[in-house]
């Protein structure tokens, strides 16, 4: 069965670092498209970043673009979000997802993700 495990989550000052990993296992993982998605309380699903099945193509929603980064290592079936210049408005829990897309051309749209892992709390203070 299909499992994604996120780690990395955790309380820091505005301005700070984080990385997030998500292990995944039960699945081909070189054939999908990972993406990083966040939640806060009262608050719909947000698109953070998502990369493609190679490693290839990324893409970053605009609140993001510039402080996060998002990449994979298909040989030990990882997927890492590293994010810098942390806002209090980054505060979320945020899930990894899995897309079996072999595309270059990849979705911000959470339905389009077939697995997804727990979650994982990123609290930011200010």
């Amino acid at each position: 069965q299909v499992q994604l495990v996120e780690s990395g989550g955790g309380l820091v000052q505005a301005g700070g670092s984080l990385k997030l990993s998500c292990a995944a296992s039960g699945l081909t993982f070189s054939n999908y498209a990972m993406g990083w998605f966040r939640q806060a309380p009262g608050k719909e699903r947000e698109f953070v970043a998502t990369i493609s099945y190679s490693g290839g193509t990324t893409r970053y929603a605009d609140r993001v673009k510039g402080r996060f980064t998002i990449s994979r290592d298909n040989r030990k079936n990882t997927v890492s979000l590293q994010m810098n210049s942390l806002k209090p408005e980054d505060t979320a829990v945020y899930l990894c997802a899995a897309d079996p897309n072999r595309s270059t051309i990849t979705s911000t749209i959470w339905r389009a993700y077939d697995y997804w892992g727990q979650g994982t709390q990123v609290t930011v203070s200010s």
